[in-house]
């Protein structure tokens, strides 16, 4: 669909592009490309920002530049909040709507009580590590924590592939389960057995992960990078690419332990907030569409 080729032979069964993700192989010529046939045909772009940083990427050159095509040739923006809004008003002078993230667990789970376990579970999860993705510093800094309140204890959790193995070997000491990718009822298992989740991140924009533990009510410690703790309540430390602040991740891994915050998300709010998403994109359309 990013082909050139692709717009000019669907032309008639589409009234606006609008693009969230699936550009990362694209070169800059490749985007010009996309957008001149857009305008060829008289079709509007969409681009909802969801990432300012691609957490892929370790060298943020590429990203930047495909931005820099995409955003400035868009009839809307869109973004998830008002912290990369700023962002992109100051780099590239849009306005951009903010419409934040919509509920990610199904609406009948989110209403399921939370399982009850012995002691207070604090999780890491490696996943297949993301450049973005700092774990092992991480991991030893809230193993530090923990081993200072009583009943907590830490669960860490890697992909059964190359980088989720090679994550195991450096935490050989702390208890780290090695598997397969989980599906999405494992994975709402697994948050749910949690009590706190810890964002291991040092670079970043948004989250779907921290919109899962808010629909299913699992606290979440974010790092201070990105947007993260714009898209709803949450523990913070400093880690960004300058390094982790082990202190700050101790004071709030204890803040979770002592207070228990309970931030689970309302699934009726939830469900009325999709529909406004819904609404709202649906405006932005009209909109779009009237700019052409």
């Amino acid at each position: 669909m990013l082909d050139p080729g692709w717009i000019h032979r669907n032309r008639e069964d589409f009234d606006v592009f609008h693009v969230h993700f699936g550009f990362d192989d694209r070169t800059q010529e490749q985007l010009r490309a996309l957008v001149r046939a857009l305008r060829a045909v008289r079709r509007p772009l969409v681009v909802t920002v969801h990432d300012l940083r691609n957490p892929h990427h370790a060298d943020p050159a590429q990203h930047t530049a495909a931005l820099d095509i995409l955003v400035p040739a868009a009839a809307e923006v869109v973004t998830l909040t008002g912290g990369a809004a700023a962002e992109i008003a100051r780099r590239w002078g849009r306005v951009a709507v903010v419409v934040p993230h919509p509920h990610v667990v199904d609406p009948i789970r989110a209403r399921a009580a939370r399982p009850e376990h012995e002691g207070f579970v604090i999780g890491l999860h490696a996943k297949s590590k993301r450049a973005n993705s700092d774990p092992v510093p991480v991991a030893h800094a809230v193993a530090d924590a923990v081993a200072r309140l009583p009943g907590a204890r830490l669960r860490i959790d890697a992909h059964d592939d190359a980088a989720g193995r090679a994550v195991a070997a450096r935490l050989a000491d702390l208890d780290v389960r090695v598997h397969r990718p989980f599906s999405d009822d494992e994975l709402w298992d697994y948050l749910t057995d949690l009590d706190a989740s810890v964002l291991p991140y040092r670079f970043g924009t948004h989250s779907g992960w921290l919109e899962a533990c808010h629909d299913l009510g699992t606290t979440v410690i974010a790092p201070s990078c990105g947007y993260y703790a714009d898209q709803g309540p949450c523990l913070v430390y400093d880690h960004d690419e300058s390094g982790l602040d082990s202190a700050s991740l101790a004071h709030a891994v204890s803040t979770a332990y002592r207070e228990r915050p309970s931030w689970r998300a309302d699934p009726d709010v939830r469900a009325r907030q999709r529909q406004e998403i819904a609404d709202h994109h649906a405006r932005l359309y009209q909109a779009a569409v009237n700019q052409t």
